[in-house]
């Protein structure tokens, strides 16, 4: 009999660690490194965004040649001459949500949350803290947002001279998704 008991507490419980986990294969991504001489900016709503309230973790990632832009040539300058996404194909976050516990997801609501952890760009992994929003409804988170700065060239994203007066030297950067749970 206790044998059948403690199964059953450690299957509610890996139910209940399981459903705190959600993620999205669809999450948006834009960011925007415009001048007042040019309108830079790209988005992509195939971002990969994994939140497991469990542990308190956060991951994304996103592909460098979904972004899309206004004009086909921009985007062959981006992918070829800075991003050079052929060698760095992917831009990824991996970190924690350091305030985790102050979530309660039994309350539905928008929650500010702090962020901290390792960006990877261009081949080049820097710490990164910002802000975010998660959202809980019924239980579960089923959003996430945040936006934060990144200047290029921390990053070794290289502006010619040419045209630095048209790119900004800093890329405001926008995530956001509505999660579902990992099964």
């Amino acid at each position: 009999m206790k044998k059948g008991i403690l199964i059953a507490l450690v299957a509610l419980v890996s139910m209940n660690l399981s459903a705190q986990k959600a993620f999205t294969k669809s999450a948006k991504v834009a960011f925007a490194a415009s001048s007042p001489i040019e309108k830079i900016e790209a988005t992509t709503s195939k971002g990969t965004l994994v939140v497991d309230a469990a542990t308190a973790r956060l991951e994304a990632a996103v592909l460098v040649k979904g972004f899309h832009f206004e004009r086909a040539l921009m985007e062959e300058h981006f992918n070829e001459n800075y991003m050079e996404s052929g060698k760095f194909p992917q831009a990824t976050f991996a970190g924690d949500i350091t305030d985790m516990k102050s979530i309660d997801v039994k309350k539905d609501g928008d929650y500010a949350v702090n962020i901290k952890g390792k960006m990877t760009l261009h081949g080049i992994t820097k710490d990164l803290a910002t802000k975010g929003t998660l959202t809980v409804k019924g239980g579960v988170i089923v959003a996430a947002k945040s936006s934060f700065a990144v200047k290029l060239a921390d990053f070794g994203i290289a502006i010619p001279s040419a045209v630095a007066d048209k790119i900004a030297k800093e890329a405001k950067v926008d995530i956001s998704g509505n999660l579902l749970p990992l099964k």
